[in-house]
């Protein structure tokens, strides 16, 4: 019996050994493939409103990372101070993007309502970088620093929703 005990130890230490080289293997393997020549997602999309895209088959769902745009019944004021639909607005534009291309995205995480977190691309064009440097969303520093830059360009530039006065989205979200 004691020699029985002994291989039982042997063997599960062989396979914690194993199993800690495949996990390094995995993780090699993927840090890799996130290279920015990879994406985890290619294909065309609707736009659902100005931070969220579904697939095609509507099969997935994609929230862009790092920024958040005006709800689709979300009002702001311009410079004249006279209400507008910047929700509806800030989709026309994230449409006006994508322009029936097909997309490509890198996924970063996935959130708690189940959607892939992602930096998608039109052609070279950064999706998310661009709606914030036009002023239809901001940065979501709660979750990202990525989109600061250029948000203060946005800002300076008095570019979409920095025209006038808006509620953030999320304290938006939050009210309706």
């Amino acid at each position: 019996m004691p020699i029985y005990k002994i291989n039982l130890k042997k063997i599960s230490k062989l396979l914690i050994l194993a199993l800690n080289i495949y996990i390094q293997f995995i993780s090699i393997s993927f840090a890799q493939s996130v290279g920015s020549d990879n994406f985890n997602f290619v294909g065309n999309v609707y736009v659902s409103d100005g931070d969220t895209i579904k697939s095609k088959n509507n099969k997935i769902k994609i929230r862009l990372h790092g920024i958040d745009a005006p709800e689709t019944k979300q009002t702001c004021k311009n410079h004249d101070d006279v209400k507008y639909s910047c929700g509806y607005r800030s989709t026309v534009f994230l449409k006006s993007l994508i322009n029936k291309n097909q997309i490509k995205c890198t996924i970063k995480d996935k959130d708690r309502y189940g959607r892939l977190i992602a930096v998608c691309f039109s052609g070279d064009i950064n999706i998310n970088a661009t709606m914030v440097r036009e002023g239809w969303a901001i940065a979501y520093r709660y979750y990202s620093k990525d989109y600061v830059n250029e948000e203060e360009i946005a800002k300076a530039k008095k570019k979409g929703i920095w025209q006038g006065n808006f509620v953030e989205p999320y304290i938006w979200r939050k009210n309706n």
